[in-house]
């Protein structure tokens, strides 16, 4: 198994959804979410650069099962900017739920919220579902950061769609797979992988960083 040197001064750890609506007893809870805690905090050593996303929804977002009378969590809708999963409830601007998992200890890190605008969800750190740029990316690279390192939750949406994003945006990508968990819907993790894949996104564990 190769080692990979992290590069301090180029390399930077994406830390993606680490809340505690993610986490077990979470209104959209992803199982084991906790568990990628520890992980996380002993990786963050090893980089001087290090980013948290949030979601960060307003009340009534439209992603919400509650925001469509007769719908139910996890049916999908479209809307103008393509298919949309519908959602619990969850990571509502100003609640406990959006906050970040208190075990998280990592004060070098910066932050960016995503997902608050009402009309429009984001998976991705990188764009909004309808292709408005976050600005991160500019962000980044204004830093001369040029390789991201993934970990969060969950795998197979926010994790892997910014990651696939920051591909497009010509960064190199790895994502540290026992630092991240998935929700596995109807075959959604394989699907995450194949995707990330085809895109060149590496996938590692965190004990091959040194």
């Amino acid at each position: 198994m190769d080692t990979i040197k992290i590069c301090r001064e180029t390399d930077a750890l994406v830390i993606v959804d680490v809340q505690n609506d993610f986490m077990p007893g979470g209104a959209l809870a992803v199982p084991r979410g906790d568990e990628v805690v520890p992980v996380i905090n002993a990786l963050a050593g090893h980089f001087d650069n290090a980013v948290f996303t949030k979601d960060w929804h307003p009340a009534g977002h439209i992603s919400f099962a509650s925001s469509h009378p007769g719908k139910k969590p996890f049916e999908t809708i479209t809307l103008p900017y393509g298919e949309q999963v519908l959602w619990p409830d969850h990571c509502v601007q100003g609640t406990k739920g959006a906050e970040l998992h208190v075990g998280l200890s990592i004060p070098h890190a910066r932050f960016i919220q995503k997902g608050y605008h009402p009309y429009t969800d984001s998976y991705s750190a990188f764009k909004e579902a309808d292709g408005t740029s976050t600005g991160l990316g500019d962000s980044l690279r204004a830093r001369g950061i040029k390789r991201l390192f993934f970990v969060g939750l969950a795998t197979d949406y926010c994790v892997a769609w910014s990651a696939m994003d920051a591909r497009r945006e010509r960064f190199g990508v790895l994502v540290i797979e026992d630092a991240c968990r998935a929700i596995d819907m109807n075959g959604s993790l394989a699907k995450a992988w194949q995707d990330m894949s085809a895109l060149q996104v590496g996938r590692i564990i965190s004990s091959q960083i040194a």
